[in-house]
């Protein structure tokens, strides 16, 4: 038979847990929300520097953007942290399927932020490729006059 001491730690245990879990769900979406910060403060300056320059790229604002893309799919992975560790801890369903939903649609976000990062570097080493090969005609081409 359990004695009094241990019947009133456990919930007191689990309280605590519950509340350092608490703790550092919101310490982690805070860390996002710092990437978040950092992001677009880097963003910002990077396309400054781009208006002040004379001849602006579509690549380079291209680049810009996938950098900014990148940093806020980092955030997102943050957040799923931070949703994980709240559910872990969520008391009722109502919570647990808010939390449910709100993990489905960050997923979803970072699925479509990550492809079309995937598909903007496949554009970029396409384009590296076809750039590499002109140069390799033209010094094909330079060989053979010699």
């Amino acid at each position: 038979m359990a004695n009094a001491t241990e019947t009133v730690a456990q919930p007191a245990f689990a309280e605590t847990f519950k509340t350092a879990t608490l703790y550092l769900s919101s310490a982690v979406e805070a860390v996002a929300g710092i990437v978040i910060a950092i992001a677009v403060v880097e963003a910002t300056f990077r396309v400054l520097g781009l208006a002040f320059r004379r001849s602006t790229t579509h690549e380079s604002k291209e680049e810009i953007r996938l950098h900014l893309g990148r940093w806020l799919a980092l955030s997102l992975e943050f957040l799923l942290a931070a949703d994980v560790l709240r559910t872990a801890v969520a008391p009722t369903w109502n919570e647990i399927g808010q939390l449910a939903a709100i993990v489905v649609l960050r997923t979803a976000l970072n699925y479509f932020l990550q492809r079309e990062i995937d598909q903007a570097a496949a554009r970029e080493t396409a384009r590296l490729a076809t750039a590499a090969r002109a140069t390799q005609s033209i010094m094909t081409s330079r060989d053979d006059i010699a």
